[in-house]
Protein backbone atom coordinates (compact mmCIF):
# COMPACT_ATOMS: atom_id res chain seq x y z
CA UNK A 1 0.00 0.00 0.00
CA UNK A 2 1.20 3.50 -0.87
CA UNK A 3 0.30 6.86 0.59
CA UNK A 4 -1.34 9.54 -1.56
CA UNK A 5 1.76 11.71 -1.35
CA UNK A 6 3.99 8.82 -2.45
CA UNK A 7 1.88 8.18 -5.55
CA UNK A 8 1.88 11.88 -6.42
CA UNK A 9 5.67 12.05 -6.07
CA UNK A 10 6.20 8.95 -8.21
CA UNK A 11 3.93 10.35 -10.94
CA UNK A 12 5.92 13.60 -10.96
CA UNK A 13 9.26 11.78 -10.90
CA UNK A 14 8.34 9.47 -13.77
CA UNK A 15 7.05 12.39 -15.84
CA UNK A 16 10.29 14.31 -15.26
CA UNK A 17 12.31 11.27 -16.25
CA UNK A 18 10.16 10.83 -19.34
CA UNK A 19 10.91 14.36 -20.55
CA UNK A 20 14.61 13.51 -20.66
CA UNK A 21 14.06 10.43 -22.81
CA UNK A 22 14.90 10.42 -26.50
CA UNK A 23 11.95 9.32 -28.61
CA UNK A 24 14.32 7.14 -30.58
CA UNK A 25 13.74 5.64 -34.00
CA UNK A 26 10.18 6.21 -35.19
CA UNK A 27 8.35 2.91 -35.57
CA UNK A 28 6.37 2.12 -38.70
CA UNK A 29 3.31 1.23 -36.65
CA UNK A 30 3.16 4.61 -34.89
CA UNK A 31 0.67 6.18 -37.29
CA UNK A 32 -1.50 3.05 -37.31
CA UNK A 33 -2.25 3.10 -33.57
CA UNK A 34 -5.98 3.69 -33.09
CA UNK A 35 -6.91 6.63 -30.84
CA UNK A 36 -10.52 6.57 -29.66
CA UNK A 37 -11.97 8.34 -26.66
CA UNK A 38 -13.51 6.04 -24.04
CA UNK A 39 -11.56 3.10 -25.48
CA UNK A 40 -8.43 1.39 -24.24
CA UNK A 41 -5.72 0.87 -26.83
CA UNK A 42 -3.69 -2.18 -25.78
CA UNK A 43 -0.16 -2.56 -27.18
CA UNK A 44 1.41 -5.95 -26.56
CA UNK A 45 4.67 -7.49 -27.67
CA UNK A 46 7.87 -9.15 -26.61
CA UNK A 47 9.78 -7.69 -23.66
CA UNK A 48 12.35 -5.10 -24.83
CA UNK A 49 10.63 -4.90 -28.18
CA UNK A 50 10.16 -1.12 -27.96
CA UNK A 51 6.70 -0.75 -26.40
CA UNK A 52 7.73 1.96 -23.91
CA UNK A 53 9.47 3.94 -26.65
CA UNK A 54 6.38 3.63 -28.84
CA UNK A 55 4.24 5.03 -26.02
CA UNK A 56 6.63 7.95 -25.69
CA UNK A 57 6.50 8.60 -29.43
CA UNK A 58 2.70 8.53 -29.36
CA UNK A 59 2.56 10.84 -26.35
CA UNK A 60 4.94 13.37 -27.91
CA UNK A 61 3.13 13.28 -31.26
CA UNK A 62 -0.41 13.77 -30.00
CA UNK A 63 -0.62 15.08 -26.44
CA UNK A 64 0.73 17.99 -24.43
CA UNK A 65 -0.87 16.84 -21.19
CA UNK A 66 -1.26 13.27 -20.04
CA UNK A 67 -0.47 10.95 -17.17
CA UNK A 68 2.25 8.40 -17.76
CA UNK A 69 2.85 5.60 -15.29
CA UNK A 70 5.35 2.79 -15.66
CA UNK A 71 4.24 0.05 -13.25
CA UNK A 72 7.49 -1.93 -13.56
CA UNK A 73 9.16 0.52 -11.16
CA UNK A 74 10.75 -0.48 -7.85
CA UNK A 75 9.11 2.54 -6.23
CA UNK A 76 5.74 0.96 -7.05
CA UNK A 77 6.61 -2.47 -5.65
CA UNK A 78 4.11 -1.97 -2.83
CA UNK A 79 1.30 -0.84 -5.18
CA UNK A 80 -1.89 -2.80 -4.50
CA UNK A 81 -5.34 -2.92 -6.07
CA UNK A 82 -6.66 -0.48 -3.46
CA UNK A 83 -4.05 2.08 -4.46
CA UNK A 84 -5.92 2.65 -7.71
CA UNK A 85 -8.28 4.81 -5.62
CA UNK A 86 -5.41 7.10 -4.66
CA UNK A 87 -4.11 7.08 -8.21
CA UNK A 88 -7.56 8.08 -9.43
CA UNK A 89 -7.61 10.96 -6.96
CA UNK A 90 -4.44 12.28 -8.61
CA UNK A 91 -5.89 11.92 -12.12
CA UNK A 92 -9.05 13.77 -11.08
CA UNK A 93 -7.20 16.49 -9.19
CA UNK A 94 -4.91 17.16 -12.16
CA UNK A 95 -7.77 17.18 -14.67
CA UNK A 96 -6.13 14.53 -16.84
CA UNK A 97 -8.11 12.94 -19.67
CA UNK A 98 -5.41 10.86 -21.36
CA UNK A 99 -3.64 8.09 -19.44
CA UNK A 100 -0.64 5.94 -20.43
CA UNK A 101 0.05 2.76 -18.44
CA UNK A 102 3.24 0.80 -19.12
CA UNK A 103 3.27 -2.88 -18.01
CA UNK A 104 0.01 -2.50 -16.06
CA UNK A 105 -0.61 -6.24 -16.04
CA UNK A 106 1.79 -6.45 -13.08
CA UNK A 107 -0.98 -5.07 -10.84
CA UNK A 108 -3.84 -7.37 -9.92
CA UNK A 109 -7.25 -5.93 -10.78
CA UNK A 110 -5.93 -3.46 -13.35
CA UNK A 111 -8.73 -4.21 -15.81
CA UNK A 112 -11.41 -3.11 -13.30
CA UNK A 113 -9.75 0.25 -12.88
CA UNK A 114 -9.25 0.74 -16.63
CA UNK A 115 -12.93 0.00 -17.11
CA UNK A 116 -13.76 2.74 -14.63
CA UNK A 117 -11.58 5.21 -16.54
CA UNK A 118 -13.37 4.32 -19.76
CA UNK A 119 -16.78 4.83 -18.15
CA UNK A 120 -15.58 8.31 -17.23
CA UNK A 121 -14.62 8.94 -20.87
CA UNK A 122 -10.86 8.90 -20.48
CA UNK A 123 -8.58 7.82 -23.33
CA UNK A 124 -6.31 5.01 -22.16
CA UNK A 125 -3.17 3.48 -23.65
CA UNK A 126 -1.71 0.32 -22.15
CA UNK A 127 1.35 -1.81 -22.87
CA UNK A 128 2.09 -5.31 -21.70
CA UNK A 129 4.44 -8.20 -22.43
CA UNK A 130 1.78 -10.89 -22.43
CA UNK A 131 -0.81 -11.62 -25.11
CA UNK A 132 -3.23 -13.07 -22.56
CA UNK A 133 -4.00 -9.45 -21.70
CA UNK A 134 -6.04 -9.62 -24.89
CA UNK A 135 -8.11 -12.55 -23.76
CA UNK A 136 -9.18 -13.40 -20.23
CA UNK A 137 -8.96 -10.07 -18.45
CA UNK A 138 -10.25 -7.86 -21.24
CA UNK A 139 -12.80 -10.36 -22.46
CA UNK A 140 -14.36 -10.24 -19.01
CA UNK A 141 -14.27 -6.54 -18.20
CA UNK A 142 -13.45 -4.56 -21.36
CA UNK A 143 -15.61 -6.32 -23.94
CA UNK A 144 -16.13 -4.03 -26.94
CA UNK A 145 -14.12 -1.21 -25.36
CA UNK A 146 -10.56 -2.06 -26.29
CA UNK A 147 -8.51 -1.95 -29.47
CA UNK A 148 -5.54 -4.25 -29.91
CA UNK A 149 -2.13 -3.54 -31.41
CA UNK A 150 0.84 -5.91 -31.56
CA UNK A 151 4.36 -4.50 -31.65
CA UNK A 152 7.11 -6.75 -32.99
CA UNK A 153 10.87 -6.15 -32.99
CA UNK A 154 12.24 -4.11 -35.90
CA UNK A 155 11.06 -5.32 -39.28
CA UNK A 156 13.63 -5.68 -42.04
CA UNK A 157 12.74 -2.26 -43.47
CA UNK A 158 13.03 -0.69 -40.01
CA UNK A 159 16.34 -2.50 -39.52
CA UNK A 160 17.98 -1.15 -42.67
CA UNK A 161 16.78 2.40 -41.97
CA UNK A 162 17.90 2.23 -38.33
CA UNK A 163 21.31 0.79 -39.20
CA UNK A 164 21.87 2.93 -42.29
CA UNK A 165 22.21 -0.10 -44.55
CA UNK A 166 21.05 -0.36 -48.14
CA UNK A 167 18.46 -2.87 -49.29
CA UNK A 168 20.58 -5.72 -50.66
CA UNK A 169 21.35 -9.38 -50.03
CA UNK A 170 24.11 -8.60 -47.52
CA UNK A 171 21.65 -6.63 -45.41
CA UNK A 172 19.26 -9.58 -45.31
CA UNK A 173 22.09 -11.86 -44.23
CA UNK A 174 23.03 -9.42 -41.48
CA UNK A 175 19.42 -9.19 -40.28
CA UNK A 176 19.15 -12.98 -40.25
CA UNK A 177 21.80 -12.97 -37.54
CA UNK A 178 21.08 -9.81 -35.56
CA UNK A 179 17.27 -9.85 -35.42
CA UNK A 180 15.39 -6.71 -34.50
CA UNK A 181 15.49 -6.12 -30.72
CA UNK A 182 16.08 -2.34 -30.61
CA UNK A 183 18.25 -2.28 -27.50
CA UNK A 184 20.60 -4.90 -28.93
CA UNK A 185 20.87 -3.17 -32.30
CA UNK A 186 21.62 0.11 -30.55
CA UNK A 187 24.33 -1.23 -28.24
CA UNK A 188 25.62 -4.41 -29.88
CA UNK A 189 25.83 -6.03 -26.44
CA UNK A 190 25.04 -9.70 -27.03
CA UNK A 191 24.31 -10.32 -23.35
CA UNK A 192 21.08 -8.36 -23.82
CA UNK A 193 19.70 -11.21 -25.94
CA UNK A 194 21.09 -13.89 -23.63
CA UNK A 195 19.40 -12.46 -20.56
CA UNK A 196 16.19 -11.54 -22.40
CA UNK A 197 15.07 -15.15 -22.56
CA UNK A 198 15.62 -15.59 -18.81
CA UNK A 199 13.70 -12.36 -18.11
CA UNK A 200 10.77 -13.59 -20.20
CA UNK A 201 10.77 -17.07 -18.69
CA UNK A 202 10.91 -15.75 -15.15
CA UNK A 203 8.94 -12.49 -15.16
CA UNK A 204 6.37 -13.13 -17.90
CA UNK A 205 5.81 -16.86 -17.40
CA UNK A 206 7.03 -18.33 -14.10
CA UNK A 207 5.72 -15.54 -11.86
CA UNK A 208 2.47 -15.07 -13.76
CA UNK A 209 1.63 -18.78 -14.08
CA UNK A 210 3.32 -20.12 -10.91
CA UNK A 211 5.70 -22.35 -12.86
CA UNK A 212 8.19 -23.85 -10.43
CA UNK A 213 10.41 -25.92 -12.71
CA UNK A 214 12.23 -23.05 -14.44
CA UNK A 215 15.10 -25.32 -15.49
CA UNK A 216 12.82 -27.57 -17.55
CA UNK A 217 11.05 -24.55 -19.03
CA UNK A 218 14.38 -23.07 -20.11
CA UNK A 219 15.53 -26.38 -21.60
CA UNK A 220 12.32 -26.49 -23.61
CA UNK A 221 12.82 -22.91 -24.81
CA UNK A 222 16.35 -23.65 -26.02
CA UNK A 223 15.11 -26.85 -27.71
CA UNK A 224 12.43 -24.90 -29.56
CA UNK A 225 14.96 -22.26 -30.60
CA UNK A 226 17.21 -25.00 -31.93
CA UNK A 227 14.33 -26.39 -34.00
CA UNK A 228 12.88 -23.25 -35.60
CA UNK A 229 10.98 -23.93 -38.84
CA UNK A 230 10.51 -27.57 -37.79
CA UNK A 231 7.36 -29.38 -36.72
CA UNK A 232 6.95 -30.18 -33.03
CA UNK A 233 4.41 -32.25 -31.14
CA UNK A 234 3.65 -32.30 -27.41
CA UNK A 235 3.03 -36.04 -27.46
CA UNK A 236 6.41 -36.77 -29.06
CA UNK A 237 8.22 -34.55 -26.56
CA UNK A 238 6.68 -36.29 -23.55
CA UNK A 239 9.39 -37.42 -21.15
CA UNK A 240 11.98 -34.90 -22.31
CA UNK A 241 13.34 -32.30 -19.87
CA UNK A 242 11.69 -34.16 -17.00
CA UNK A 243 8.21 -33.21 -18.25
CA UNK A 244 6.02 -36.31 -18.22
CA UNK A 245 2.66 -35.00 -19.44
CA UNK A 246 1.68 -33.80 -22.94
CA UNK A 247 -0.77 -31.39 -21.29
CA UNK A 248 2.12 -29.73 -19.45
CA UNK A 249 3.95 -29.24 -22.74
CA UNK A 250 0.82 -27.70 -24.24
CA UNK A 251 0.54 -25.33 -21.28
CA UNK A 252 4.18 -24.32 -21.68
CA UNK A 253 3.66 -23.77 -25.43
CA UNK A 254 0.77 -21.47 -24.60
CA UNK A 255 2.84 -19.51 -22.08
CA UNK A 256 5.74 -19.13 -24.51
CA UNK A 257 3.37 -17.95 -27.24
CA UNK A 258 1.61 -15.45 -24.96
CA UNK A 259 4.99 -14.00 -23.96
CA UNK A 260 5.84 -13.46 -27.65
CA UNK A 261 8.88 -15.71 -27.44
CA UNK A 262 7.62 -18.25 -29.99
CA UNK A 263 4.85 -18.71 -32.52
CA UNK A 264 3.31 -22.10 -33.32
CA UNK A 265 1.91 -22.40 -36.84
CA UNK A 266 -0.74 -25.09 -37.39
CA UNK A 267 -1.42 -27.25 -40.41
CA UNK A 268 -4.23 -25.70 -42.43
CA UNK A 269 -7.50 -27.56 -42.18
CA UNK A 270 -11.12 -26.48 -42.03
CA UNK A 271 -11.38 -28.81 -39.02
CA UNK A 272 -10.07 -27.44 -35.72
CA UNK A 273 -9.65 -31.00 -34.49
CA UNK A 274 -7.33 -31.80 -37.39
CA UNK A 275 -5.34 -28.64 -36.67
CA UNK A 276 -5.07 -29.53 -32.98
CA UNK A 277 -3.88 -33.11 -33.41
CA UNK A 278 -1.26 -32.40 -36.07
CA UNK A 279 2.25 -31.12 -35.30
CA UNK A 280 2.85 -27.39 -35.42
CA UNK A 281 5.79 -25.55 -36.90
CA UNK A 282 7.68 -23.42 -34.38
CA UNK A 283 9.25 -20.03 -35.06
CA UNK A 284 11.07 -17.60 -32.81
CA UNK A 285 9.78 -14.04 -32.67
CA UNK A 286 13.30 -12.65 -33.05
CA UNK A 287 16.22 -14.21 -34.89
CA UNK A 288 18.79 -12.55 -32.67
CA UNK A 289 17.56 -14.80 -29.86
CA UNK A 290 18.40 -17.80 -32.03
CA UNK A 291 21.88 -16.49 -32.77
CA UNK A 292 22.78 -15.80 -29.15
CA UNK A 293 21.15 -18.77 -27.43
CA UNK A 294 21.64 -21.75 -29.76
CA UNK A 295 24.89 -23.69 -29.97
CA UNK A 296 25.17 -25.08 -33.48
CA UNK A 297 27.93 -26.00 -35.91
CA UNK A 298 25.67 -25.01 -38.81
CA UNK A 299 24.44 -21.58 -39.88
CA UNK A 300 20.99 -23.04 -40.67
CA UNK A 301 20.47 -20.15 -43.06
CA UNK A 302 17.54 -21.85 -44.78
CA UNK A 303 15.57 -22.22 -41.57
CA UNK A 304 16.51 -18.69 -40.53
CA UNK A 305 15.14 -17.37 -43.83
CA UNK A 306 11.91 -19.32 -43.41
CA UNK A 307 11.56 -17.87 -39.90
CA UNK A 308 12.17 -14.39 -41.28
CA UNK A 309 9.48 -14.81 -43.94
CA UNK A 310 7.08 -15.99 -41.24
CA UNK A 311 7.75 -12.86 -39.14
CA UNK A 312 7.10 -10.68 -42.17
CA UNK A 313 3.76 -12.41 -42.78
CA UNK A 314 2.81 -12.44 -39.09
CA UNK A 315 3.17 -8.67 -38.86
CA UNK A 316 0.49 -8.34 -41.51
CA UNK A 317 -1.76 -11.35 -41.04
CA UNK A 318 -3.20 -12.96 -37.95
CA UNK A 319 -3.89 -16.37 -39.49
CA UNK A 320 -0.86 -18.05 -41.04
CA UNK A 321 -0.73 -21.83 -41.63
CA UNK A 322 1.41 -24.41 -43.36
CA UNK A 323 0.01 -26.78 -45.99
CA UNK A 324 0.81 -30.47 -46.32
CA UNK A 325 -0.77 -33.23 -48.39
CA UNK A 326 1.07 -34.94 -51.23
CA UNK A 327 3.45 -31.99 -51.27
CA UNK A 328 4.31 -29.26 -48.79
CA UNK A 329 3.95 -25.50 -48.84
CA UNK A 330 5.58 -23.46 -46.08
CA UNK A 331 2.89 -20.80 -45.67
CA UNK A 332 -0.70 -20.16 -46.65
CA UNK A 333 -2.49 -17.03 -45.43
CA UNK A 334 -6.13 -16.99 -44.37
CA UNK A 335 -8.16 -13.79 -44.71
CA UNK A 336 -11.89 -13.68 -44.06
CA UNK A 337 -12.21 -17.47 -44.31
CA UNK A 338 -10.38 -17.59 -47.64
CA UNK A 339 -6.79 -18.60 -48.39
CA UNK A 340 -5.36 -15.62 -50.28
CA UNK A 341 -1.62 -16.33 -50.45
CA UNK A 342 0.67 -19.34 -50.84
CA UNK A 343 4.38 -18.90 -50.20
CA UNK A 344 7.30 -21.29 -50.35
CA UNK A 345 10.73 -20.50 -48.86
CA UNK A 346 14.00 -21.92 -50.17
CA UNK A 347 17.41 -20.37 -49.54
CA UNK A 348 18.73 -21.39 -52.97
CA UNK A 349 16.84 -23.12 -55.76
CA UNK A 350 18.95 -25.87 -57.35
CA UNK A 351 18.41 -28.68 -59.83
CA UNK A 352 18.00 -31.04 -56.88
CA UNK A 353 15.22 -29.16 -55.04
CA UNK A 354 13.41 -27.22 -57.77
CA UNK A 355 10.78 -29.83 -58.58
CA UNK A 356 9.97 -30.45 -54.91
CA UNK A 357 9.59 -26.77 -54.06
CA UNK A 358 7.73 -25.92 -57.27
CA UNK A 359 5.28 -28.82 -57.05
CA UNK A 360 4.56 -28.26 -53.35
CA UNK A 361 3.62 -24.65 -54.02
CA UNK A 362 1.67 -25.54 -57.17
CA UNK A 363 -0.35 -28.15 -55.29
CA UNK A 364 -1.35 -25.61 -52.64
CA UNK A 365 -2.29 -23.09 -55.33
CA UNK A 366 -4.48 -25.66 -57.08
CA UNK A 367 -6.21 -26.69 -53.85
CA UNK A 368 -6.97 -23.08 -52.88
CA UNK A 369 -7.61 -21.87 -56.45
CA UNK A 370 -4.83 -19.29 -56.45
CA UNK A 371 -3.38 -17.93 -59.68
CA UNK A 372 -0.20 -16.51 -58.15
CA UNK A 373 2.38 -17.94 -55.79
CA UNK A 374 5.86 -17.02 -54.57
CA UNK A 375 9.06 -18.87 -53.74
CA UNK A 376 11.19 -16.63 -51.54
CA UNK A 377 14.91 -17.14 -52.03
CA UNK A 378 18.00 -15.39 -50.76
CA UNK A 379 18.97 -13.77 -54.06
CA UNK A 380 17.30 -15.52 -57.03
CA UNK A 381 14.61 -14.09 -59.30
CA UNK A 382 12.61 -15.88 -61.99
CA UNK A 383 9.05 -16.41 -63.20
CA UNK A 384 7.19 -19.53 -64.36
CA UNK A 385 3.74 -19.79 -65.93
CA UNK A 386 1.80 -23.02 -66.16
CA UNK A 387 -1.92 -23.72 -66.73
CA UNK A 388 -2.97 -20.18 -65.87
CA UNK A 389 -0.81 -20.05 -62.74
CA UNK A 390 2.19 -17.79 -62.21
CA UNK A 391 4.94 -18.78 -59.78
CA UNK A 392 7.59 -16.19 -59.10
CA UNK A 393 11.00 -16.55 -57.48
CA UNK A 394 11.47 -13.44 -55.34
CA UNK A 395 14.69 -12.35 -53.62
CA UNK A 396 14.18 -11.91 -49.90
CA UNK A 397 15.21 -8.23 -49.87
CA UNK A 398 12.50 -7.48 -52.46
CA UNK A 399 9.82 -9.51 -50.65
CA UNK A 400 10.58 -7.98 -47.25
CA UNK A 401 10.31 -4.39 -48.51
CA UNK A 402 7.17 -4.74 -50.63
Amino acid sequence: MLRQEEIANIIDAQWAELQKEDTGFEREILWQIPVVRSFATIITGIRRGGKSTLLLQLLRQKYETALYMHLDDIRLAAFETGDFVRLHNEITKRGIQVVFFDEIQLIHGWELYVNQLLREHHTVFITGSNASMLSVEMGTHLTGRHLSVELFPFSYSEYIHFSGKTNRVESVESYLHSGGIPEYLKTGISNILSTLIDDILWRDIAVRHSVRDIASLRQLAVYLLTNIACTISASKLTGMFGIKSPSTFLEYFSYLKDAYLFAFVPLFSHSLKVQARNPKKVYTMDLGLYTQNVISTSENSGRRLENLVFLHLRRRYKDVFYYQATGKCDFVVLEKNTITRAIQVCLTITDENFVREFNGLKEAMQIFKLSYGQIITLNQADKFEENGMTIELVPANVFLIN
